[in-house]
């Protein structure tokens, strides 16, 4: 089956479905942090299905569709420090924290496995 939309893919699927779960998460964050770590990791979150929906786009340029797939890792990764402030000042928990950061990383490594066989998504 070739994938047509990257709504189709499951890494952003992951990646989306990450993203709302934060945004619910930080509507129990204090209001000091509306502007700052709020913001912050609402953000980056969504940056990485965003990236990863331009990457798609860009798939018929190697270089191009790398470069993006970058820019969504750099944001999952940004991620997950903002989940690791968030536990710090005790806005989640640490078992809550562990498993949103374990599927972080899940998203990275797809990300990593489609930069590095960029042919694979040419068309």
């Amino acid at each position: 089956m070739k994938i047509r939309s990257h709504r189709e893919l499951d890494t952003y699927q992951l990646a989306f479905s990450l993203s709302m779960e934060i945004f619910e998460m930080t509507k129990k964050f204090p209001k000091e942090e509306m502007y700052s770590l709020t913001d912050q990791i609402r953000r980056s979150s969504r940056s990485v299905s965003a990236n990863l929906a331009e990457a798609f786009r860009k798939r018929k340029y190697p270089k191009s569709f790398v470069s993006k797939l970058s820019d969504s890792e750099a944001e999952a990764a940004e991620t997950q420090v903002w989940l690791e402030y968030a536990m710090e000042c005790k806005y989640i928990d640490e078992i809550f924290y562990t498993q949103l950061y374990e599927k972080y990383d899940q998203v990275l490594g797809k990300l990593v496995n489609m930069s590095m066989y960029p042919e694979k998504w040419s068309y």
